[in-house]
């Protein structure tokens, strides 16, 4: 993809901060969530994006109705998957700028080499002028964000008048019963915070809560739906190893001893028995996305 469009910083220089700066003056806009580390990044990357987050990303773009040329800001864009998604759409005409905060993940969408341009940088306060962007993504992340309506009124401030902004929160624990099952099993067998570590991606509010967040950010034309995907795993074994290599729940389970993780397993095993066939471990997951108009 060219510079034949760009993503100009603006001339406040409140709105193009450095993030540092910014994670000091309110340290929860910064480290709200699962904020990974390198090599929980590029497990990250290795084992979730696969399978989970890129078919996720996929939808993402199309809902959002990415086209070709258009230029599109990802917030919260992790190691890039829905940048990638959006930069084969808008092709060499077009043009992909991809914010997060955390460095890792970054340094890990930089290594693809992918022709897109990342920025560090907050939800709250993006490095990006006003009206500057055709299309503004978000995938996965206000659910951790201390204050969503001022990041959803980010994504209405660098858009064009009418240009689109979709974000995605998955839906809760009810609605994607096998984490649930998973989230009572770590807190039997590891303890009350790996429960809630598994628990916190869940807790982004119903789809009336997310509306109310657009419309108060500014947003207009908003649709909510619900998205029902398929996530797959070679096991149950497998499953709970790409869920801790690929996140802070990895620190709370070296601290069992091997009996303690078999017996984890184990009785996932027996609880997830009606999600098992002869390829392994499948379940629904669901998901909200929110699309409108800035």
């Amino acid at each position: 993809m060219t510079d034949a469009t760009t993503v100009q910083a603006p001339d406040d220089p409140g709105h193009a901060q450095d993030p540092r700066a910014a994670a000091r003056a309110d340290p929860a806009a910064s480290t709200a969530g699962w904020q990974l580390d390198d090599d929980a990044a590029r497990a990250y990357q290795h084992h979730l994006v696969p399978a989970i987050f890129d078919r996720l990303a996929r939808r993402l773009v199309e809902v959002a109705e990415v086209a070709p040329g258009d230029r599109v800001l990802d917030v919260a864009c992790g190691t890039g998957v829905v940048a990638r998604a959006a930069g084969r759409v808008v092709g060499d005409s077009g043009r992909v700028v991809g914010v997060d905060v955390n460095e890792s993940m970054l340094a890990t969408a930089r290594a693809l080499d992918d022709g897109i341009t990342y920025l560090a940088g907050i939800a709250e306060s993006l490095p990006v002028g006003d009206d500057q962007v055709d299309v503004v993504t978000c995938q996965q992340a206000l659910q951790f964000l201390p204050d969503p309506v001022a990041a959803v009124a980010e994504m209405r401030r660098v858009a064009v008048p009418g240009g689109r902004v979709a974000f995605s929160v998955l839906r809760g624990l009810a609605a994607n019963p096998v984490y649930e099952v998973f989230r009572s099993a770590l807190e039997r067998h590891a303890g009350a915070e790996a429960g809630r570590m598994i628990a916190s991606p869940f807790g982004g509010g119903d789809g009336e809560a997310l509306r109310e967040t657009a419309l108060a950010a500014g947003l207009e034309q908003v649709t909510v739906r619900i998205a029902v995907d398929e996530e797959r795993f070679p096991s149950v074994s497998d499953f709970v190893h790409h869920e801790a290599a690929s996140s802070p729940l990895a620190v709370e389970l070296a601290r069992l001893d091997e009996g303690r993780r078999t017996a984890l397993v184990d009785d996932l095993e027996s609880r997830l028995a009606s999600h098992q066939d002869d390829l392994g471990l499948v379940f629904a997951n669901e998901t909200w996305i929110v699309t409108a108009r800035a």
